[in-house]
């Protein structure tokens, strides 16, 4: 099973989704949100197919692929209307953690 597959439960559930509906769209978001983990973290593209993610990256995963959820119209909506900062805020948490498990010899 792909990662994307093991994640798309988490990240409904973050977004407290109960439908399949945009399932297709998730999935879309979190191989997205795996990519750019595996770039920041200097991992070659398809790392976490093959190895274990450590918890602290699934979880920046889940944050990302709900911002992209979130604020697929290109704007800072739903959760964050109400801070225009709140987009920002997510890009550092997200950073912060894939910094954790970086790769930092590469």
């Amino acid at each position: 099973m792909a990662v994307s597959d093991n994640l798309l439960p988490k990240v409904k559930a973050n977004l407290i989704l109960t439908h399949d509906t945009d399932d297709d769209l998730l999935l879309s978001f979190i191989r997205a949100a795996v990519s750019y983990a595996e770039s920041y973290q200097h991992v070659t593209a398809g790392w976490y197919e093959t190895h274990t993610m450590p918890p602290t990256t699934e979880q920046a995963i889940i944050m990302l692929s709900s911002h992209f959820y979130e604020s697929r119209d290109g704007s800072t909506a739903g959760f964050y209307a109400d801070n225009v900062q709140a987009g920002q805020q997510v890009w550092n948490t997200v950073n912060l953690l894939l910094r954790l498990d970086r790769e930092w010899g590469v």
